[in-house]
């Protein structure tokens, strides 16, 4: 029997909305900020693993950063929408494939701000209903990680929307803390403890994240200064701007030095991230040669990635020795 035109579509719509809304939050973007979560399983001592607390634990913990996450992608977009700096930087900037409108659904139309904003609160709640319940749950509940959780769960959505950091120039500091926090606070809900080791690859995670956003407002300069968006990018000339650049490469290169050499890390350490240190050098020389901030950013990417993959393999490899 053929099956009606009506019947086909239903399949369609609904493909067609969880598209849209799987735009509206980058969902590439919120995958590679799951990877956190890798990092901190790897990280454990093999007996933990498999731990059903363990296990437990982290799953409440991702089902509660899935919703954080989404949370901060859409109503970073309904900001954007609201003041200007999407069109801005998206349309009237003129069509790139490094950065295709198809990725900003409040843009083309496809979706209102309303129902963004609507989005964006319900995966607040979300978020904050599984992190409740992880806290609850986990037998683990120091001070230090409860606070981190709690900062982490109100300040994650505060870049854009609510008290609008990147707007008054505190934007680079609170992706750092939130981009780090996200490997930090589910290993000490998970064991109650921190380490160097942690401590340390959960900063790669941070500058991982942060040099992707460096070079993205490098891009946005001219949209941003014209909302008010107090990036360092905009408060910089374009000279300054390339030595924050190179700063925060610096530091991100020292982050995985630093450990070794202090003897808190392996002195292998660095060589297993060897890899992740290349790219990240070429990240920057090759901004500096061309000056496509664009290019950089999605040589970011790829950089982050990297430091994911390095670090989970030196942590199989340091339980396993």
């Amino acid at each position: 029997m053929p099956v009606s035109a009506s019947t086909r579509s239903v399949p369609q719509g609904v493909l067609y909305t969880v598209g849209k809304f799987a735009r509206l939050v980058k969902y590439q973007f919120v995958l590679d900020f799951l990877l956190a979560l890798v990092i901190v399983w790897t990280a454990l001592e093999p007996a933990e693993r498999l731990s059903g607390v363990t296990l437990t634990t982290l799953l409440l913990f991702a089902l509660g950063q899935v919703g954080v996450l989404f949370a901060v992608m859409t109503l970073d977009d309904v900001t954007g929408i609201k003041d200007g700096s999407d069109t801005a930087n998206y349309v009237h900037a003129g069509k790139t494939a490094l950065r295709p409108l198809k990725r900003k659904p409040l843009l083309t139309g496809e979706l209102t701000v309303r129902q963004a904003q609507w989005y964006g609160y319900a995966s607040l709640a979300w978020g904050a209903l599984w992190w409740t319940a992880t806290v609850l749950y986990t037998p683990h509940r120091p001070l230090w990680v409860l606070v981190v959780t709690v900062l982490l769960l109100v300040l994650s959505v505060q870049y854009s929307w609510g008290l609008k950091l990147s707007y008054i120039g505190l934007g680079e500091a609170l992706l750092l803390f939130s981009a780090s926090a996200f490997v930090i606070a589910p290993h000490g809900l998970a064991t109650g403890e921190w380490s160097a080791l942690l401590l340390t690859e959960g900063l790669l995670f941070g500058f991982g994240q942060l040099l992707i956003a460096g070079y993205s407002n490098t891009n946005d300069i001219p949209g941003d200064r014209a909302v008010g968006r107090r990036t360092v990018a905009v408060l910089t000339s374009p000279r300054g701007n390339r030595i924050f650049l190179g700063l925060l490469t610096a530091c991100n290169l020292l982050v995985l030095l630093v450990p070794a050499f202090a003897g808190w890390l392996p002195w292998w350490f660095p060589v297993v991230l060897l890899p992740f240190a290349v790219l990240r050098v070429h990240q920057y020389v090759g901004f500096l040669r061309g000056g496509d901030p664009l290019l950089a950013r999605k040589r970011g990417v790829v950089v982050f990635r990297t430091v994911v993959a390095c670090s989970v393999v030196f942590n199989l490899l340091y339980h396993a020795l």
